[in-house]
């Protein structure tokens, strides 16, 4: 078994992109990426945001690259992997975590603009990222690389008011599962993190109570995002000859084992 210090360098050199990444999930494992050796590009909407994880990290430039980035605009996503591409020459690991939901309102009161937000930056970015992803990896030397998504609880089992979040995560059950597919003959892998109740911005109302499926408001026990960081870490660490196509992580008190 490797020990800690020669795990680090067998990775040493390996390159990381990460969606969302200026704060929660996103953040934690863009830091534990730069932690391991990896060299890691952050994408998302805020670049004051991305550049304070830059900042926070304490990493070199040539260890480091941010790009502005709404996952959305296929031309704004060409733009991030080919500099990418331009800096770096490769990449070996995409974790597709962008994604916002709606508001918990009734499904007949949510607006067709509502709808679209939720379903083109959660599906259709990880797609355009995952598109680029593969022309990247498919051409590189060594050839392959490593696509991990951020599902969710939702992707499983719905919550009370949330059809675009939950139709948007099991959309993205079904682009892993082709993703997989479509990459196995190319050494490129794709797994899906289920994410449940981490501690983020997203989740803050998780400590004043949530809907039930039974109408009741409850308060819900979360964990620290950087259990979920170290599970993305660990996927992204395996050799191509491995592959974790779905992972679970989640609070154990949480509500989702059971009927509501």
């Amino acid at each position: 078994m490797l020990h800690k210090e020669e795990r680090r360098m067998s990775i040493t050199g390996r390159i990381a992109l990460v969606t969302g990444a200026g704060t929660g999930i996103g953040k934690r494992t863009a830091l534990l990426f730069w932690e391991a050796g990896y060299s890691v590009v952050l994408a998302g909407r805020r670049v004051k945001s991305l550049e304070q994880v830059v900042q926070e990290a304490d990493v070199s430039d040539s260890r480091s690259l941010v790009m502005p980035t709404d996952v959305s605009d296929p031309g704004a996503v060409s733009a991030l992997f080919a500099a990418t591409k331009d800096k770096f020459g490769r990449l070996d690991v995409l974790f597709n975590n962008a994604g916002v939901g709606a508001p918990a309102i009734p499904l007949e009161d949510l607006s067709y603009e509502q709808w679209r937000t939720v379903l083109d930056t959660c599906v259709t970015g990880t797609f355009l990222c995952t598109q680029q992803a593969f022309r990247i990896m498919k051409q590189q030397h060594p050839r392959g690389g490593r696509i991990i998504n951020n599902g969710s609880i939702s992707a499983h089992t719905p919550r009370p008011l949330s059809a675009p979040y939950t139709a948007a995560k099991h959309a993205i059950t079904g682009l892993t599962k082709s993703t997989a597919l479509d990459g196995r003959p190319f050494d490129i892998n794709c797994g899906q993190i289920d994410i449940g109740n981490a501690a983020t911005e997203m989740t803050d109302r998780m400590k004043s109570g949530v809907l039930q499926a039974n109408g009741t408001v409850a308060v819900e026990p979360t964990i620290d995002a950087d259990h979920v960081a170290r599970a993305v870490l660990s996927m992204a660490n395996l050799p191509l000859d491995v592959n974790v196509p779905f992972m679970t992580v989640m609070a154990s008190g949480m509500p989702f084992m059971g009927r509501g």
